[in-house]
């Protein structure tokens, strides 16, 4: 059974009919990528791209990318992690690719080409029932129902949308987007929501602690960024967003 699926980049007659060929990759087959590429391989016709450019190696749960461009930096992307993406090196082999959805940004004489490759198949330890002990506590624990989420999830909004580098809303822009679902939010429990998170999340000690700590500094920033890395806040928890008779029924 294939492992994961490679879409080349579009071309003008592609995006006219809006379709374009996949290939389908099992575990352990191999897809040569480049402007001259062996029968069976990703023919990518730019005078930019490199005879061979590289090659993509399917494995069991994720896929390698061999970057063989001697000058040339390729970047994969994690469209659905909030700017998150790795860099591949001229000349390195092999590169582990962890997304599930991943883009690869290939540089070519001033354009950008994207070659999307999906990695659907995911292998989870199955939890066995009645293991001995006290169970593990969360690393962090959060309510979706409070009003504290419903800040934190208005905060990761512009990056969660699909712009990664949107600069974080204003205090006024929060509450404003937070009337639907809490007409009485204002800037004062706007703030005092941000305050409380930074202690819940623990970027500041708590107030038993006898310890002030640190200043800190881009409290926004910090939360988002802490957020959106350990998928505290993922596009579906913006449903709490909407008004109560605007939310899909689960």
């Amino acid at each position: 059974m294939y492992s994961i699926i490679v879409v080349p980049p579009p071309t003008t007659e592609d995006e006219r009919d809006r379709t374009r060929p996949q290939f389908r990759l099992a575990p352990g087959e191999r897809l040569a990528f480049g402007r001259a590429v062996p029968e069976g391989g990703l023919l990518i016709g730019h005078d930019g791209v490199s005879r061979r450019a590289g090659e993509i190696t399917a494995h069991g749960t994720f896929w390698t990318l061999s970057n063989l461009s001697s000058r040339q930096t390729y970047v994969v992307e994690n469209p659905e992690g909030a700017g998150e993406h790795i860099k591949v090196a001229p000349g390195r082999l092999d590169a582990p690719v962890p997304f599930e959805f991943s883009r690869i940004v290939l540089p070519a004489a001033g354009d950008l080409l994207p070659v999307e490759v999906w990695a659907p198949r995911h292998d989870y330890l199955r939890d066995e029932a009645g293991a001995d002990g006290e169970p593990t506590a969360p690393a962090f624990s959060v309510d979706r129902t409070k009003r504290y989420f419903a800040v934190l999830a208005a905060l990761c909004e512009p990056r969660l949308r699909g712009t990664p580098h949107a600069p974080l809303p204003t205090m006024d822009q929060v509450v404003e987007r937070l009337r639907p679902a809490w007409p009485a939010a204002s800037r004062t429990s706007v703030q005092w929501n941000i305050d409380y998170l930074a202690v819940k999340l623990r970027l500041k000690p708590g107030p038993e602690t006898a310890e002030p700590g640190p200043r800190l500094n881009g409290k926004k920033e910090s939360l988002v960024s802490l957020a959106l890395r350990f998928d505290l806040v993922r596009e579906d928890d913006l449903v709490v967003l909407a008004a109560p008779s605007e939310r899909p029924l689960r």
